[in-house]
């Protein structure tokens, strides 16, 4: 039996309420008869009788009536507002968890536009747009009591019931295509401006911005036409509907006031068949004018389904012993993701626990794909990489994590304080533990002389930042605990002279406090303080050697080989 998935768990928790606002609704659209039933008694009692006592007990039974009408609908309203709480509550984790996950698979397959459904499907379920749904099952009541007035005046409002069902099914069936191609387009669009504008600086600076504004609208323009085809049927249906509904009033009224003068009904039947019918038709009308609302939480709510089927749990991992940094790979091999194009091929290493190992290659070797797998960020398609002689998937998520400082070669912060980016938005994480980190990184004197040190905003990735702050700081980040096992991949691309001082003491003092390192470089200096080096070309391994042996006499001169080396990223 398949296992339930939080977004089903989330669906059944929302269920047990669903049918307690059923009940609600129930006798919420019970007292709507209070209307009618008033006019009908004023007409057809009070006026003829001139009794004013039947008129204040009447309408004190009418108000309280109400009143209780009220208070049922405040109840029901509220309890979805609670529902919509605990389903957002139930999913909210486990929808991120799989975004970022399915964000490591695909970068551009939109997975991130799955919060935003979320938050369609939350809102459909928990507002008036739901309402109206579980209102229409009551409106055959009310075409009955239409009937129970008159049979004429119950084929009126039956009718009227039946034409404007029929303009719903319509709209469905004439938006339904336009809507969907109008979503995905919309998705598309927002994916490119946003991986776009990450590169403000390079689109401003190389004058790219008409032609990347000029592509993005022509994404955005198919949308656009695909929404407004849907909006123009959507809205001739609505203007029919409208039209129905008007002259629907002015049938019952007529055909009541031509049972009136046959005598065949009272006026006030005829009053109070035309608020019945009126009743009956506007839970329709508004499933109606919610129509493209549920059409878009439906839609919503597929593409969140595919996304919990595809992506599941992540198996609970019982914790280690606190690794000690061996690492070892075997056949590594992995694709480009979406093609055939292999990144890397058979890659393998064994690197001690408590040594340095220098990762270098030509431009396109895979070397930065390597160091991504090394911390277990995306799976390769064959091979395996142990920690301890623990494949890394077989890891507690958590407390891998922390036993991993990773520097990437694009350094990402987050928006917070400086503190916060280093201790990695631990909650208790202290500042003894965040200024060690600081210093080893040799980034305490900077990260002093800013405005507000230690708790000075970045904002955005890092925005108020400098290249080479951003990289001190993300070097901190990754030193943050003294993790077992650290990657560094390209570590001094943005420092100056003093930084790279400080990178190789920082290195030296690694080594001696047993942590396992490799680092991604191609300058000399750095490569001589590791105990072994990786070289890859083409994605596969072509020399393991120790550095002091690539770095003997009658080998080529280091800097000759090594400085050719690229540090493009793969």
């Amino acid at each position: 039996m398949q296992a339930t998935n939080p977004l089903q768990k989330a669906y059944k928790k929302y269920r047990a309420i669903f049918g307690a606002t059923i009940l609600f609704s129930f006798f919420a659209n019970l007292l709507m008869f209070v209307g009618p039933l008033y006019m009908l008694q004023i007409y057809d009692r009070v006026l003829a009788s001139r009794n004013e006592f039947t008129l204040y007990v009447i309408s004190a039974i009418a108000i309280a009536l109400l009143i209780t009408y009220g208070f049922l609908e405040f109840i029901r309203s509220r309890m979805l507002v609670r529902a919509g709480l605990q389903f957002d509550e139930l999913i909210s984790r486990p929808l991120f968890d799989r975004v970022a996950r399915a964000q490591l698979v695909n970068p551009n397959g939109g997975a991130r536009s799955a919060l935003g459904d979320a938050d369609k499907v939350r809102s459909f379920i928990t507002g008036q747009g739901v309402l109206a749904f579980f209102d229409v099952p009551w409106s055959p009541i009310f075409l009955a009591l239409c009937f129970a007035f008159h049979p004429w005046l119950g084929l009126v409002a039956t009718g009227g019931t039946v034409v404007i069902f029929i303009l719903a099914l319509l709209n469905e069936f004439l938006t339904r295509d336009s809507l969907r191609a109008a979503n995905t387009e919309g998705q598309k669009a927002a994916e490119f401006a946003g991986s776009t504008l990450q590169n403000a600086e390079v689109i401003r600076a190389m004058g790219m911005q008409g032609a990347l504004a000029d592509r993005w609208q022509t994404k955005r323009n198919g949308m656009l036409m695909s929404q407004a085809r849907a909006s123009d049927w959507a809205g001739a249906v609505m203007s029919s509907s409208k039209f129905v509904r008007m002259g629907l009033q002015v049938a019952i009224l007529g055909t009541g006031g031509y049972l009136a003068m046959k005598q065949e009904i009272s006026p006030g039947i005829m009053i109070a068949a035309s608020i019945v019918m009126g009743r009956a038709l506007a839970p329709v009308e508004q499933a109606v004018g919610q129509w493209k609302e549920f059409i878009g939480a439906r839609q919503s709510d597929a593409r969140l389904k595919q996304l919990f089927d595809s992506i599941g749990d992540e198996p609970e991992r019982l914790y280690q012993a606190p690794p000690k940094g061996r690492l070892t790979a075997e056949g590594v091999t992995t694709v480009v993701p979406g093609t055939r194009d292999t990144i890397l091929r058979s890659v393998g290493f064994d690197l001690p626990a408590g040594h340095t190992m220098a990762l270098i290659g030509p431009s396109g070797s895979g070397k930065s794909t390597l160091a991504r797998h090394l911390v277990g960020v995306g799976d390769p398609i064959g091979g395996s990489i142990r920690l301890d002689g623990i494949e890394l998937p077989h890891w507690d998520r958590t407390q891998l994590g922390t036993s991993i400082g990773y520097l990437p070669q694009d350094v990402k912060l987050f928006a917070g304080t400086v503190a916060e980016n280093i201790s990695r938005f631990i909650d208790g994480a202290t500042d003894e533990d965040i200024i060690k980190a600081a210093k080893m990184a040799g980034a305490h004197e900077m990260i002093s002389g800013l405005n507000d040190g230690y708790a000075t905003q970045i904002g955005d990735g890092g925005g108020r930042l400098s290249g080479g702050q951003k990289q001190r700081v993300g070097l901190a980040r990754a030193l943050y605990g003294l993790p077992s096992l650290i990657v560094l991949d390209e570590p001094n691309s943005n420092l100056d002279s003093e930084g790279e001082e400080a990178l190789a003491r920082c290195l030296q003092q690694l080594k001696q406090e047993g942590c396992t390192v490799v680092i991604v470089t191609h300058k000399a200096n750095i490569l001589s303080g590791t105990d072994l080096t990786l070289i890859l070309k083409d994605g596969m391994v072509q020399r393991f050697v120790p550095t002091q042996e690539l770095l003997q006499p009658q080998q080529p001169q280091p800097q000759q080989e090594v400085v050719q080396m690229s540090t493009a990223k793969v």
